[in-house]
Order: structure tokens, then C-alpha cells, then sequence
């Protein structure tokens, strides 16, 4: 079943990457100067990132990072629209607004009280990777597990998940597509080895050392857990800081119409927990 549903996703990301690239070869013939325009922004997204190498440029140019590439001219406007908070890519919770803050730390209140891992523990036994979302860009999902503390309205909070990581199970460098929001991960567990973390470029976040990590998702980053236990880490998206809240929340909500369509992209080697 686990790789049946894989297969099926590759398959189907496959066809998509495929109808990309005639439209990037047609948009170069027919469009020139649009094109150019499209390199521009990707170069200026890609260079963001710290130790950029050759590896990294094909991922953005013509591996898992094209949606993102794609999207580039959108999350720069939105860097451009959230001003004068600059994008610090990797951030620590003081950074935020308090009433932000606080929306996260009643998050993490909640998760502490819940029984999230045995919940969960006997339906990722047997797979690599599994997902719960309780909340996707605003929307409530119903699953076999219910948090009503997760479905409630929030200022900033837009998307509530578990992912899961079984033993000896890492990802391979990605790129989150928009940057409307930012990400927040706490891993729930306790794990005691410096062989589970995330890495962001240059960056490393060892979950031992530190359980909440906050970053900009749009900047090539990685999951390894090359322990013997499996990893649980509730993420959060919450909306960028800015001036005018009410206005990038309406950025979110037009993203949520989009995202609704392409989340299957996005998660494509993740078993959904329903």
C-alpha cells in the first residue's frame, strides 16, 4: 500500500514536470523577454540561500525546487510587501509579534497535554514518513484524531500538522513554495541523539539542543532522523509579520485557493494519516 500510494505520486509529479518544462521552452521561444524576467527572480530567490554549490542550483533550476522557482516573482513581492520586517530566514520566537507569540505558545500548551504520540504510534509503525494535518492554510480537517484547541480561529495561525519520521528516515533537499508564511517546527518526542535535525543551508537545529525551530520554508532545507526511534514534529505556518495584517492575510487566503490544488506536489513522498 505505502509504495503503491508513492508510486502513483511520482507518477503524477512525473506528467507535471514534464508539462513545466514544454511551458518554460514555449514561454522561451514565444516570450523572450518573460523569460528573462523569470531568471532574474530565480536567481535573486535561489542566492538567498547560504553555501550555494551546483547541487543546490539544479534542485531550484530543474529538480523539486521548479514550483518554487515559479513562484519566485510572488514571494519576492511578498518580501517587498512586508517591510520594514525584513526576512531574518531563520528566526527565534522573540522575533514575532507577542500577540503571535503567544498564539504559539497556546499551541505548544495544547500539545503537551495531548497524547499525540500514542495516537499516532501504531499507524506509522509500518511506513517511512507519515502526515496529520489538523489545519491547512485556515481550513479545519477532520481526521481519526481530534484537537478542538487546533481547529479554533487564530490571528496568525493558518496550518496545524504532525509529520513523522520513522527510524533511519531523512529527506532529501526541498523548498516549501510561498513565502506568505513562516514555519514553525517543535518536535514532541524527546529525543536524545544529535543524529535527528533539520538543516537549512547552513544552519543545523539538533532537536536535542532545541525543540522549537522557526524559518522562511522557501530556502533549501533538509530532515534527517538517523536515529532508533521515530521523530514527531508538530509545524505550524503562521502569516508573515507586516504592517498591514489584514491585507497579507488576504495574500494567505488566495495562496489557501491555490495550495488547495497543489499540496499533493508539495507532500508527495509523505503518507497521509486520515
Amino acid at each position: 500500500m505505502d509504495q503503491e500510494y508513492f508510486n502513483k505520486r511520482k507518477k503524477k509529479f512525473l506528467i507535471q514536470s514534464v508539462i513545466w518544462y514544454v511551458f518554460l521552452a514555449l514561454l522561451t521561444y514565444f516570450l523572450p523577454e518573460v523569460m528573462l524576467f523569470y531568471v532574474v527572480c530565480g536567481v535573486y530567490d535561489v542566492t538567498r540561500n547560504s553555501n550555494i554549490n551546483g547541487r543546490m542550483l539544479y534542485r531550484y533550476f530543474f529538480g523539486n525546487g521548479v514550483p518554487t522557482w515559479a513562484l519566485s516573482p510572488f514571494n519576492i513581492l511578498m518580501d517587498v510587501f512586508t517591510l520594514p520586517y525584513i526576512n531574518k530566514k531563520v528566526y527565534q520566537l522573540e522575533d514575532l509579534p507577542e500577540d503571535c507569540q503567544a498564539e504559539i505558545k497556546h499551541i505548544l500548551d495544547v500539545v503537551k497535554s495531548e497524547n499525540i504520540v500514542d495516537e499516532l504510534s501504531s499507524r506509522v509503525e509500518k511506513i517511512k514518513r507519515g502526515m496529520i494535518f489538523f489545519k491547512w492554510y485556515g481550513k479545519n480537517i477532520d481526521n481519526f484524531y481530534s484537537v478542538p484547541e487546533f481547529h479554533k480561529d487564530y490571528k496568525y495561525i493558518r496550518t496545524i500538522g504532525v509529520s513523522v519520521f520513522n527510524k533511519k528516515e531523512s529527506t532529501d533537499e526541498h523548498y516549501g513554495p510561498l513565502r506568505t508564511t513562516l514555519r514553525v517546527l517543535y518536535n514532541i518526542n524527546d529525543i536524545q541523539s544529535r543524529d535527528s535535525y533539520i538543516k537549512v543551508r547552513a544552519t543545523e537545529n539538533r532537536w536535542c539542543d532545541k525543540k522549537m525551530f522557526i524559518f522562511d520554508d522557501t530556502l533549501s532545507h533538509q530532515s534527517f532522523n538517523q536515529t532508533d526511534e521515530a521523530r514527531y514534529c508538530l509545524f505550524v505556518d503562521i502569516v508573515r509579520p507586516s504592517k498591514c495584517h489584514f491585507v497579507m492575510n488576504l495574500f494567505v487566503q488566495l495562496v489557501a485557493v491555490i495550495m488547495q490544488k497543489m499540496n499533493h506536489i508539495f507532500y508527495s513522498s509523505w503518507v497521509p494519516l486520515k
